[in-house]
């Protein structure tokens, strides 16, 4: 525990460290064609009154998560920034599943959530392509969206897939770089993964490899697996915080068959509008924060370390300037239990 808390400080301060905030505007980040950027926040987060601030006077917002660990913190994330700028912001947790969530959007239920790419371009907008690129797959979900009074924000850095996890000693023992490469091994390759492996055979048609046995196993299992040598390739998602240590090496996608996982927060246009251009502003500057490494910390910090979502968001806004350090806000207790990724 102590080398998984180590990790975490040192993938959360390297985040800090290389964050320039108070020099970026958040609308003139770097975006895919189609984005909803917003305008800058008028003012540092925190300074001046509270009517002073940008979110003052407008309509609460009623924002969704879902129930697993990396939910919890975006959704942490998300309402401490906007409660900061003078939203009213609450917190739904556990909103249930994609087709209830876009019922409770489209009802007013809820605002705004935080949606992973692959997941609205498949079972929302039901298309059933491959995109080769985050832009086409942006481009293609934002169209979709639009077309119903929705909108999606701009995609975060990090991507949360499926992947291929190997251990290093495995990886250059049998020059495994790529999924492409396990058609080298496969006759003697044991794959570890849920039961329900959906992408199990698109991977096997596109790859051409068929592995000698395939093991089930239960959610975050798959690393105890590969440690034992009981797999030797196991299926993980790539945002999991085990993956902060350099005990696995994922196998890169080059055809992209688990597709793209950015998060792209979903809002309908009338509540952008009448939230005015610092909500998404301050939405997307958090997303911009969420790399890859990040976001591996940070649910280390609530998987492994069983720290509350609510005080990592909290410290994570805090080290990166978008608290302001006189805040006495915490925002809510949530829960601090991981899940399994549903999407």
């Amino acid at each position: 525990m102590r080398v998984i808390a180590a990790a975490v400080a040192l993938a959360l301060g390297a985040a800090a460290c290389a964050t320039s905030r108070p020099t970026r505007s958040p609308a003139t980040s770097s975006s895919p064609a189609g984005s909803v950027t917003g305008g800058a926040a008028s003012a540092a987060p925190g300074a001046g009154a509270p009517n002073s601030l940008p979110g003052a006077g407008r309509p609460r917002v009623m924002l969704g998560d879902k129930n697993f660990a990396e939910q919890f913190v975006l959704g942490e994330l998300y309402m401490q920034a906007l409660q900061a700028r003078g939203f009213s912001v609450e917190l739904n947790r556990n909103i249930g599943p994609t087709e209830v969530t876009i019922q409770a959007l489209q009802s007013g239920r809820i605002d705004i959530y935080p949606e992973y790419l692959g997941t609205w371009n498949t079972k929302v907008a039901g298309y059933h392509r491959v995109f080769q690129t985050l832009s086409g797959a942006y481009r293609a979900a934002q169209r979709y969206a639009v077309g119903r009074g929705l909108r999606l924000l701009d995609p975060t850095p990090f991507s949360n897939t499926g992947a291929i996890a190997v251990t290093p000693v495995y990886a250059k023992a049998g020059g495994v770089r790529t999924i492409a490469d396990l058609g080298r091994v496969a006759h003697a390759l044991t794959l570890g993964g849920p039961l329900q492996f959906a992408q199990l055979p698109a991977l096997e048609r596109s790859y051409n490899f068929v592995p000698a046995a395939f093991k089930a196993l239960e959610g975050g299992a798959q690393y105890q697996a590969l440690d034992a040598g009981a797999v030797q390739a196991a299926e993980v998602n790539t945002t999991d915080g085990q993956l902060i240590v350099p005990d696995y090496q994922l196998l890169s996608d080059p055809r992209h068959v688990f597709g793209w996982g950015n998060v792209v927060p979903v809002v309908p246009a009338k509540v952008l509008a009448a939230e005015g251009p610092a909500f998404a502003a301050t939405i997307n500057e958090v997303d911009s924060l969420l790399s890859t490494s990040v976001m591996r910390a940070l649910n280390a910090s609530v998987d492994l370390a069983h720290q509350d979502p609510a005080l990592v968001a909290r410290q994570f806004l805090l080290a990166h300037g978008v608290l302001p350090i006189q805040s006495g806000s915490s925002g809510s207790s949530g829960s601090s239990g991981g899940g399994a990724r549903t999407g």
